[in-house]
């Protein structure tokens, strides 16, 4: 008989073992009818700062929006460039282009997969207006570097923490050392919605408040405009659904962590190459990444054993055709190339249990 599929996420178990609370949430938001920025939404916006650790939190509709708001209300635009690197979802540069500004792509550390500091300064040029470090897979960007670079040069840094929910860089939380920090509450995120969501996290009055504008039309008090904004608000039912998460959120990622390590554990011996973790970093283990040198007999095994996998990310951003017009080439980047052929993420969520994670790792020790 066919063993039962590991999930690569497991959202419907999450969901059983929080259903009383997730009803009621729902329910009373929906008994309210104040479904657009209601009570939840302002509510959640002050417990997510609090749990960041800033004074200020803008709900909106997605994480993309989060960076593209983030951006836009940094005055970041047409002729203006910003540096972000190539090993990321596409969210990240889009967000970019969204303004009108060029990205301007880097190559990652092959340690950590997160933006090559040294590639920075090189990529610099008197159009560059931010930075743009992204915390992949729940593990810190080395940010001391960045912010310096910053600080010299006069630039923004707005901080993609759409994986990083909780993770800390030195003892400081993801999100709170840059500009502005972006979260994504896309379902399977460490902190996720069943829908669309993201926010915004600042130290920054002036530019919470230019991203509260902004996400609402432009508007302080309704059909009084002013400035030209977009309709990017964070849903009211799926606040009430973060609110709930969110007080899981520590335990979730502790789990997670505990995985991780199990994962370190029972996968020592089989050839692939292992997630680093920088010793700056306390990763939130959004997801666990191999390197193999052989990928696609590795991914037959998982099959082979109802076993979900992924690939994050499998063309690099500026090998996508919808970002030819950048000007790069095969070979602009090697170490994002090379690892995009042989990056395989696992099954990760904080419910994971012990015999799962041995049917992983019997899969996989099993052909390497």
């Amino acid at each position: 008989m066919e063993s039962k599929k590991i999930q690569f996420v497991d959202l419907i178990r999450q969901y059983q073992n929080l259903q009383p609370e997730i009803d009621a949430a729902i329910l009373r938001a929906v008994g309210r009818g104040d479904f657009i920025l209601g009570e939840d939404t302002r509510e959640f916006e002050k417990e997510f700062a609090t749990f960041i650790g800033v004074p200020f939190c803008v709900g909106v509709g997605d994480g993309t929006d989060a960076l593209h708001l983030a951006l836009l209300a940094l005055g970041i635009g047409r002729g203006d460039e910003v540096i972000v690197p190539t090993n990321t979802f596409i969210a990240s540069v889009l967000a970019i282009s969204q303004t009108g500004a060029t990205p301007v792509l880097v190559d990652c550390d092959p340690s950590y997969y997160t933006m090559d500091v040294k590639k920075v300064e090189s990529a610099l040029s008197p159009r560059t207006k931010a930075l743009m470090p992204v915390h992949l897979y729940g593990h810190p960007a080395d940010m001391d570097p960045l912010l310096e670079i910053a600080k010299d040069r006069g630039l923004f840094v707005v901080e993609d923490a759409a994986q990083a929910h909780g993770a800390t860089y030195k003892g400081r939380l993801c999100g709170t050392m840059g500009n502005a920090g972006c979260f994504s509450f896309y379902p399977g995120k460490n902190l996720g919605a069943y829908g669309d969501g993201g926010a915004v996290v600042t130290s920054d009055a002036k530019l919470a408040e230019k991203v509260n504008l902004l996400r609402n039309y432009g508007q302080k008090v309704k059909y009084v405009h002013t400035m030209k904004g977009l309709n990017s608000r964070l849903d009211t039912v799926q606040a009430a659904i973060l609110r709930v998460k969110l007080r899981h959120l520590g335990t979730w990622n502790d789990h997670r962590r505990h995985a991780a390590a199990r994962y370190a554990d029972v996968l020592a011996g089989s050839g692939l190459k292992l997630p680093a973790v920088a010793d700056y970093a306390n990763p939130i283990w959004h997801l666990f990444v191999v390197q193999s040198d052989n990928r696609a007999r590795l991914q037959a095994a998982l099959d082979a054993g109802n076993i979900a996998h992924g690939i994050h990310y499998p063309i690099p951003v500026h090998l996508q055709e919808a970002y030819r017009d950048l000007g790069y080439a095969l070979g602009s980047f090697p170490v994002a190339e090379t690892i995009a052929e042989r990056l395989l993420s696992l099954p990760m969520f904080p419910e994971i249990t012990e015999e799962e994670l041995l049917r992983v790792a019997a899969a996989i020790n099993a052909v390497t």
